[in-house]
C-alpha cells in the first residue's frame, strides 16, 4: 500500500460540535435565553448607504475581527451557514483560540451580518451575532448579541470577570468596524 493509498484509507477525525441547543436564538434577541449570560451592545458607525455597505463587508469577511486585534482562521473567505472558523485573542502562550460555527446569516438590503456558536473545545457555550443595520435615517447601526456560560475550567473561575471582558471586546469591535467605515 502506497503513502497515498494509506492517509486516503485514514477515518476522518470528527468535526466538533455546537455545544448549546439553542441554535440560532440570537436572531430574535429579544428572546435570549434563560440560563445565560446576555450581552447586548450597540454602536452607531457611520452614515448612509455607502458606510453601510462597507460596514457589511468588514463584518462577514472577518475584516472587523481581524483589523480589531483578533486571528481568524477560517474554512471560507465569507460568513455562509456551517462555516468553521477559529477566532484567537492574544500572544504566545497567553493566546485563546475559539473554535466557533457560523449559524445564520443575513444578507438583506438593509440588514448584513452573522452569528457564530460555540464548538467543542471553546472556553464559553453559547453564540453571538455581529449584525449591520441602515436606519430609515441613514444611521448605520452596529449590533452585538450574545448569550453564553462557562465552558471551561477556567471561564467558571473567572467568574463575573469574562462577561466585562465580553462586553469590552464588543465596544472595541464597534470602535474598530466606526474606523474602518471613516478609511
Amino acid at each position: 500500500m502506497t503513502r497515498l493509498t494509506q492517509s486516503l484509507s485514514r477515518p476522518a477525525l470528527p468535526r466538533p460540535s455546537l455545544t448549546y441547543r439553542e441554535v440560532g436564538a440570537t436572531r430574535t434577541p429579544e428572546e435570549l435565553p434563560a440560563d445565560y449570560q446576555h450581552l447586548r451592545h450597540s454602536a452607531v458607525v457611520g452614515r448612509g448607504r455607502a458606510a453601510f455597505e462597507t460596514a457589511g463587508t468588514a463584518v462577514t469577511t472577518w475584516r472587523m475581527h481581524r483589523a480589531s486585534g483578533a486571528r481568524v482562521h477560517s474554512d471560507a473567505e465569507r460568513a455562509w451557514p456551517g462555516v468553521r472558523l477559529e477566532v484567537a485573542l492574544g500572544a504566545g502562550p497567553l493566546r485563546l483560540g475559539v473554535p466557533c460555527a457560523v449559524i445564520w446569516t443575513a444578507y438583506e438590503k438593509d440588514r448584513v451580518g452573522f452569528a457564530y456558536g460555540t464548538l467543542t473545545g471553546h472556553a464559553e457555550c453559547g453564540e453571538e451575532s455581529f449584525v449591520v443595520e441602515l436606519e430609515p435615517d441613514g444611521t448605520v447601526r452596529f449590533t452585538v448579541t450574545a448569550f453564553s456560560r462557562p465552558a471551561a475550567w477556567y471561564t467558571r473561575l473567572a467568574g463575573p470577570l469574562v462577561p466585562r471582558l465580553q462586553h469590552a471586546y464588543a465596544r472595541r469591535l464597534g470602535r474598530t468596524l466606526a474606523r474602518l467605515v471613516r478609511t
